[in-house]
Parts: C-alpha cells; sequence; structure tokens
C-alpha cells in the first residue's frame, strides 16, 4: 500500500492534482486520499484503488501467481496417509516439500522416493477443473526436479465423472495404468511415469484405479 500510495501521490503531483480535487472525483475527503497516499489505510477496496488511479492517469493491474500452499483439510490428510499405508516400507515420504527453486513457494502435498528416483504426489479430494488442474500438475512436475507425477482421487461418482470427461486431457501427461504404478510403489518399485490413483472411500476395500493407458514404461 505504501507503494501504491507513493506513486498516486507522485502522479497526481505530477497532473497539478491537488488532495480536495481528487478526493472530490472519487467520493473521498482529501484527508482520507493524504492517508492512501501515505499507505496509513491497508483495507482500500481494489475498485476505490482502481478509480483513484484512473483520476491520476495511472491504470491499476491485479493478477495472482503459484503461492503458498492452501489450507487442507482432514479429507485431504486422511487421503495421503491413506495411501502411505500402501507403500513399500523402505520408500522415502514427506509431506509439504517445497519445489526447489529458491523463490518458488509452491510445495508438493508429498514426496515418495527410492533410489534413484523420486515423484511429486498431489491429493485432490474434489476435483473439478480438469484444464486447471492439469496446467498446475505440468507446471509443478517440470519445475519441481521429479521423475513424474502421482496424482490421488477418492473413488466417488463425483470423481468416477470428472475423470470420464478429463480424460482426454490428462491421458497424455499420465501414461502408466494406476494399478501398476500402485502395484510397484507397494513393492518398493519405481512406478515408471506419472499415474493416477483412485483410492476408495473405505480402508477395508481394495484400492481402485483409473486406467488412461494400456500400460505404463
Amino acid at each position: 500500500m505504501r507503494h501504491l500510495g507513493r506513486e498516486i501521490r507522485e502522479a497526481r503531483t505530477d497532473r497539478s492534482l491537488s488532495l480536495e480535487d481528487t478526493g472530490i472525483a472519487v467520493g473521498l475527503s482529501a484527508a482520507a486520499i493524504s492517508r492512501i497516499e501515505r499507505g496509513l489505510t491497508p483495507g482500500v477496496p481494489l475498485i476505490r484503488l482502481a478509480s483513484l488511479c484512473e483520476v491520476v492517469g495511472l491504470e491499476l493491474s491485479a493478477r495472482t501467481f503459484p503461492g503458498g500452499q492452501p489450507l487442507r483439510d482432514a479429507a485431504h490428510v486422511g487421503l495421503l496417509n491413506q495411501f502411505r499405508l500402501l507403500l513399500h516400507p523402505r520408500l522415502r515420504w514427506a509431506t509439504e516439500v517445497p519445489l526447489p527453486g529458491i523463490r518458488d513457494q509452491r510445495s508438493w502435498d508429498a514426496l515418495v522416493a527410492g533410489p534413484g528416483w523420486r515423484y511429486g504426489v498431489e491429493a485432490e479430494t474434489a476435483p473439478h477443473d480438469s484444464q486447471a488442474l492439469a496446467r498446475r500438475l505440468e507446471l509443478k512436475r517440470r519445475d519441481g526436479e521429479v521423475d513424474g507425477v502421482i496424482l490421488l482421487v477418492r473413488s466417488t461418482r463425483r470423481t468416477k465423472a470428472f475423470l470420464a470427461e478429463a480424460s482426454p486431457l490428462l491421458r497424455p501427461n499420465f501414461p502408466v495404468e494406476g494399478s501398476r504404478g500402485l502395484g510397484l510403489l507397494a513393492a518398493g518399485a519405481d512406478p515408471g511415469g506419472s499415474a493416477i490413483i483412485v483410492l476408495p472411500t473405505s480402508n477395508g476395500s481394495a484400492p481402485a484405479t483409473r486406467r488412461f493407458a494400456s500400460g505404463g514404461r
């Protein structure tokens, strides 16, 4: 806010606009404009800032970027824990593993590794946007220095419908059949590539998988 306020003040003074005239244009007092320019009003609505910038000849632009790990719920943690119990004990397992870039705030939900290989693990309890999911996972795979991605989902009616619709988009990035990948991980071996593994809603059931290819490498 201090940075934005300074830019607004510089633009206002460059155009010889007074605090009073600027305030009238956006429906604020001169004192309120002064506080915004000094960064003393942190809760200014975005639309108000955009209007203020327009008055002084600026254009406010906002974007989102991949950031820190989002809030996870009990269902998400449970899905990861259920998968971990299916892995061979000799495999290494860690959660909330940051990507290697110094300024990269992203992290894997988990990382499973064996001799000479490692895979990022992402758990999705309610997948809904296949394009956004595919793009996010492919970027993390590219930047994460891993051999592939294991996508975990829950065996629900909603998930089955999502996978059926998203199959053409996800298939190229997840070439290994889920049951094959899970079987190799359970044996302590490299799954051979990225895979989607569908776990049952009950720990007492056998894991389900979604087949997106005839096999893996």
